[in-house]
This record gives structure tokens, sequence and C-alpha cells, in this order.
């Protein structure tokens, strides 16, 4: 990412508290100030992506060159950002955790500027990430164990958000993503089958079966409702017991359109007398979280899903009110009291308790006030600009955000596990210090 990913008033901010040498040490705070109303949780994610940017955070001379042509920034700002290094410490929540609205996701202390100026960038980051695997982990929890591939690359807003949204939903549960970009950047297992023109480019639907079964033996899914699902079904069939002789196996069939619940039954009826039993049902077409639920209350026999738009853009909550507050400068408190859009003062730890194997709620405290009952969920995951063993970079640290995840969803009680509106309250408090220092009074 380009140090020019930021806001133009990050870059006028910082260039005026160099100018009167205000550089002392801030820490601020990104949060999530609620829950969208189809959200009971939200999924941490991102975090790998925004280290690594503060690790690699340059302003080349190309981007100072421009930054000097707009004619508001001074010789010595532009000196500075030349040189420009973030020095600074980073806590956070780790991947895959469950997190709720109005606790500190990402905790930033570092000199005033470097800190102000890597705010666009992180919740950018960090909020597109966390939309993503939250909606993700929703279909996984409606799945019900099945497996679901992410299908979003083409319907994502754009290439970039294709590729951090295919590692956001796979941390939260995909099992691999058709993006084949992501399969190379974090290590991501690759799925795919094959397209109706794929189909339609053939004079006869068995041919188009029997030559894509001949080239990809070990990864013949096949597309069935091009024509008419039923007779596509019937000449898997006809075309598996062809090719048995040679040695290659039919994998499994897809469905993208029609009544999926009634085809579906269909489908696997005329598999199942067709003697081939083993072979998977795998349902696209526009699925969300509700439609795979409701697909498997009704009994349909699908084993695995492909799930696009949806989940890519997270359609029913499509952003997040993420904000990047300043809590603390210069060994003081600070806070805003902006109705509705109100902050916590000081630098805080959130504080878990679990019985019986479920969360029962967080406590949001100050991080002078010491243990709390529960475990700490913030870690150190920068520290001197540099990254820690905590910090989760790479495909191992993605894997163990994606086994933290299945693990934590896990935890949920019932009440914030279920995919309806319904009750939504946040099981979040603040603890008696947090309170008294951000009462109006103090």
């Amino acid at each position: 990412m380009s140090a020019l990913t930021t806001d133009q008033y990050e870059l006028t901010m910082a260039a005026s508290h160099l100018a009167h040498g205000r550089t002392a040490t801030a820490t601020f705070d990104l949060f999530v100030r609620r829950l969208p109303p189809e959200r009971r949780f939200l999924i941490m994610a991102g975090l790998a992506d925004a280290i690594e940017h503060l690790h690699d955070l340059r302003f080349t001379e190309d981007e100072v060159g421009y930054l000097r042509t707009l004619g508001i920034f001074t010789d010595e700002f532009l000196a500075y950002l030349a040189s420009f290094r973030f020095s600074g410490e980073v806590w956070a929540i780790p991947e895959g955790e469950i997190v709720f609205a109005g606790e500190p996701l990402v905790r930033v202390t570092a000199p005033l500027i470097e800190a102000q100026i890597v705010e666009t960038a992180l919740l950018a980051l960090i909020g597109h990430q966390v939309s993503i695997a939250s909606k993700a982990a929703r279909v996984a929890i409606a799945s019900q164990g099945r497996s679901f591939v992410d299908f979003a690359a083409r319907r994502a807003h754009g290439p970039e958000a294709a590729l951090h949204g295919a590692r956001a939903a796979y941390l939260a549960g995909a099992d691999a993503t058709s993006n084949v970009l992501a399969g190379k950047t974090y290590g991501i297992p690759l799925s795919g089958t094959m397209a109706h023109s794929y189909v339609m480019s053939f004079e006869d639907e068995r041919e188009a079966f029997r030559t894509f079964a001949r080239d990809f033996p070990r990864a013949s899914v096949l597309l069935i409702d091009t024509y008419d699902t039923l007779q596509g079904a019937r000449h898997v069939v006809e075309v598996a017991h062809e090719l048995a002789s040679e040695g290659i196996k039919i994998q499994g069939v897809r469905l993208d359109s029609g009544d999926l619940a009634a085809l579906s039954q269909h489908v696997r009826r005329i598999l199942d007398e067709g003697g081939l039993s083993d072979v998977r049902i795998i349902a696209s077409s526009d699925l969300d979280e509700h439609r795979i639920d409701d697909l498997l209350t009704a009994g349909a026999p699908i084993d695995a899903f492909g799930v696009g738009t949806q989940m890519g853009v997270s359609a029913d909550a499509p952003a997040l009110s993420a904000v990047y507050k300043l809590v603390e400068f210069d060994g003081h408190p600070v806070h805003k009291l902006s109705p509705g859009k109100a902050s916590l003062p000081r630098r805080k730890q959130v504080w878990r308790v679990e019985s019986d194997g479920a969360i029962v709620g967080d406590t949001v405290a100050l991080e002078s006030e010491g243990d709390l009952p529960g475990r700490p969920m913030l870690v150190q995951v920068m520290h001197g600009g540099a990254p820690t063993a905590q910090a989760g970079l790479g495909a191992e640290g993605l894997s163990q955000a994606r086994d933290r995840c299945a693990r934590a969803l896990a935890t949920l009680p019932p009440r914030l596990r279920a995919l309806g509106r319904g009750d939504r309250e946040a099981p979040v408090s603040l603890s008696p210090g947090l309170q008294a220092l951000a009462s109006p009074a103090s």
C-alpha cells in the first residue's frame, strides 16, 4: 500500500503538529461504535495486513514529489515525510477472536504524528476485513459443519477488496476461495468448477462433461443446470459410468439456479439410483447465511456451498462504524463528548470472562487497574515499530487465526449465535475506574 493511502487532513494535521513541535506520545483506540442491526458479534480480522503496512510504511521520492506539487506543505514537513518510519507500539485483540462494539480492537501508541497519520489505512484494512469475516462467520454457523467456498472475487468492490475479503472469509471458516491471487498471497486452498459458457461451447452437454472430467480427473465438479438440471444429473450418471473404465471419478455436481431445495433432492435421488451416492452436491446462486439456513432446515441434501456476492460485500451490513480516536496525549487522558460519538479516555485492556466454554461478558478497563477477572484480550503485536512474536503474520499466522476463530465461535452462547435480529445486547461493561474517569464531572 502506498503511504498516500490516507486522507488529506491526516497530512495537514501532521504538518501543523510538526510546525509547532507537537510530537509527544499519543495513544489512539480503534473500535466499532455500534453493531449493525444484522450483527450480534464481530470477528477480529485484518490485523496482519495492518501490521505489515505499519512496518513497511515509507513515503517514496515520487510520493513526496507529488505532495510538493500541492503547494501547501513546507519543505521541513516534506523532509520529515521523506524519512518517516513508524516507531510505535501496537496492542490488539488477535485475529479470529469474537469482538463487540465499544471495546478497543487495536491500540496504537506512538509520537502524535506517527499515530495520527496511519488512521485511514488502519480503518480501511481492519474495518473491511472485520465486516467480511463477521459475515463469513455467520455463513459458517448456518452451514452446520458443511464446507463453503468464497466465490466473491467478481462481485467484490474492486480487486484489492476481493483479495482481502478472501483472506477474511477463510479466517472465519471458508474452506477455500476461487480467487487465485488470494491463494498465492495467503496460501488459501483454491477451488473452482466451470461456468455455463464452458458447457454452452459444446454441442452436447455430455461431451462438455466428458472433456472436463478427462482434463481434470481429480477436480471434476460438473455444472448441471445450464439447460435442464435433472437431465443434467442424468447425463452425469451416464458420463460417470463411461469414464469409470478410464479410472476417472466425478467428484461433484453444482446447482446454480432454481429451487435449490427441491432440485437438490431430485438430483440426489438420480445420483444415488445411478450408483453415484458419493458424488457431492454443491449449491451456489446468491447465497447467504439465511438462504443456507432455510435450505438445510428444509432438508436439502446439499454437501457444500459456493458463497459470493452476499458475503463478499457483506451485503446486509456493508460498512461498520469503525473509528480511531485519541484517548491519551502527553500523559494526559483525553476523550470526545460529542452526542452519539463519545469516546473513552486512557489506555485500556479488555477482560473476557468465560464459563463452561461460553462467553459470559467483557469488561473494558483502564490498563492501570491491573488484573481483573477473566483473560486479557489485547496483546502486544508491535514494539518499536517492529512486529512481535504475537503479530500473527504469514500463512502460519492465518492458520492460527482460523483455528482461533473456530474455537471462538464455539464459545458463543445461543442468543449470540442466532441469525435473526432479536436480542443484540453486547455483553460488554466498563470497569469502575473507567466509568469514573469517563464521567462528565471528571
